[in-house]
């Protein structure tokens, strides 16, 4: 299984004196340094709290610290266990910055919880996750959760009299019983944002930073990501030279990571297509098992490519992310694996600046049609799909971005289970509406 690492020095262990602690703040993504808006104002960066706990789902959580760190905010990943570690859903671990008790005399701007079971009922239980968050409700700061979180934490502890809320379909009776349910994709009343699931995640956490930073920064942020237009539409796939995916039983599925890969897309390609009971082998790229993603959350694979590389599979499907691409296109060994996986006939895919960088240059994407990040696309030279969300040619599939990342491994679901596996699969996951 893929071990999911956030491992950040906090704002809290950064800081030696009081007096630095009001004059100076810190950024757990670079050095510390002055923190500047770009006017060179004296703006600070926004705290941002994400407790994590053992069932938390990790599409939710790592889309959440990925987009609101996208808008410059410190976001402290914080374990509600006796460890840093926890063991989210679907096989993914993560290691926080830092225990939530470590945290309780920190003033947060916002604090925003995934959600995932029994992750939701671990919040529940941690009577300092709720001490903070009842302090940041009676403060009149910002406070969110998604999927159960909302019913079984939020609720729980009070937070929701009288206030429109949303959550997890499933959670929606126990919901009315201590809020004014309401089947919004997200929903803001005063302070508090909840939303329904993994399919609404990026939603919410772009309206997140809306409310810290403002409708231009929230813009500028969820502009690159290639969002879906019309959430909770089926969702389609462009298909080209149709050609059925075979695998024996189980699809083996591997899927490289390195320095730089899009920690949004890899984590969504690899919940997704385990929650379809697909073999999903991570691995490293690089020399060391521990990989550093663009949003410096840190991955930890299955295996080194080098013993990954000693197993066949039915499709080796690359995450985006350009530092991540880079490595990719430079590692000749992977590189041989894909040829061979496409001189076999056999299923191979990448998204965001991957088709790009990896795959067209190694002649990979000869005769066939692709998209990729649209910043990317002029690398191409056949252009004349780039515009599809996502487009499978015979063996190939491609997409472009985090926000097409679902729709990507849904695709992928259905050519070896087909479209109802898929399609139930998505409505679970709120991608499609039930």
């Amino acid at each position: 299984m893929a071990l999911l690492h956030l491992r950040h020095l906090t704002h809290q262990s950064l800081l030696s004196t009081s007096k630095l602690h009001h004059h100076f703040r810190f950024s757990p993504l670079k050095s510390p340094r002055f923190s500047c808006s770009a006017s060179a104002s004296t703006t600070m960066a926004k705290q941002v709290l994400v407790p994590i706990a053992n069932g938390t789902e990790p599409m939710e959580a790592v889309i959440t610290i990925d987009v609101i760190r996208r808008s410059g905010a410190d976001v402290t990943v914080a374990s509600v266990e006796k460890e840093l570690r926890v063991d989210a859903c679907h096989g993914v671990k993560i290691v926080a910055d830092a225990l939530v008790a470590d945290c309780k005399n920190t003033v947060f701007d916002l604090i925003a919880l995934p959600g995932g079971m029994p992750g939701a009922s671990n919040f529940k239980d941690c009577g300092v996750l709720e001490s903070l968050v009842k302090k940041q409700a009676a403060d009149g700061r910002l406070y969110a959760a998604v999927c159960a979180s909302p019913a079984v934490a939020l609720g729980s502890w009070g937070l929701l009299k009288g206030l429109k809320a949303t959550c997890y379909p499933s959670f929606m009776e126990q919901l009315q019983s201590c809020a004014t349910a309401v089947e919004s994709r997200v929903q803001q009343d005063g302070k508090v944002v909840t939303s329904r699931g993994p399919g609404y995640t990026m939603e919410f956490a772009v309206t997140l930073v809306e409310q810290l930073y403002g409708k231009e920064k929230a813009d500028e942020v969820s502009g690159p990501l290639v969002m879906r237009p019309n959430d909770g539409d089926e969702y389609t796939i462009t298909e080209l030279n149709p050609l059925e995916w075979k695998c024996n039983n189980v699809p083996q599925v591997l899927v490289p990571i390195a320095d730089g890969s899009e920690e949004m897309e890899a984590v969504m390609i690899i919940d997704i297509l385990r929650r379809a009971k697909a073999n999903v082998v991570v691995a490293s790229v690089g020399d060391n098992l521990e990989i550093l993603a663009s949003r410096k959350v840190k991955l930890v694979a299955d295996m080194l490519l080098d013993e990954a590389a000693k197993l066949t599979y039915d499709l080796i499907v690359l995450p985006g992310g350009l530092g991540g691409a880079q490595a990719f296109a430079k590692s000749d060994k992977l590189v041989n694996l894909l040829k061979k996986q496409a001189e076999s006939n056999k299923p191979y895919g990448a998204i965001c600046a991957s088709p790009a960088l990896v795959l067209e240059p190694h002649g990979l994407l000869k005769g066939k049609k692709a998209t990729a990040y649209p910043a990317m696309c002029d690398k191409l030279s056949d252009q004349s799909h780039i515009d599809n969300r996502v487009v499978v040619d015979g063996n190939l599939i491609t997409s472009r971005g985090p926000g097409t990342s679902m729709e990507f491994a849904l695709g992928i679901v259905e050519k070896f289970f087909g479209r109802p596996k898929a399609l139930e699969l998505a409505k679970g996951l709120l991608v499609v509406r039930k």
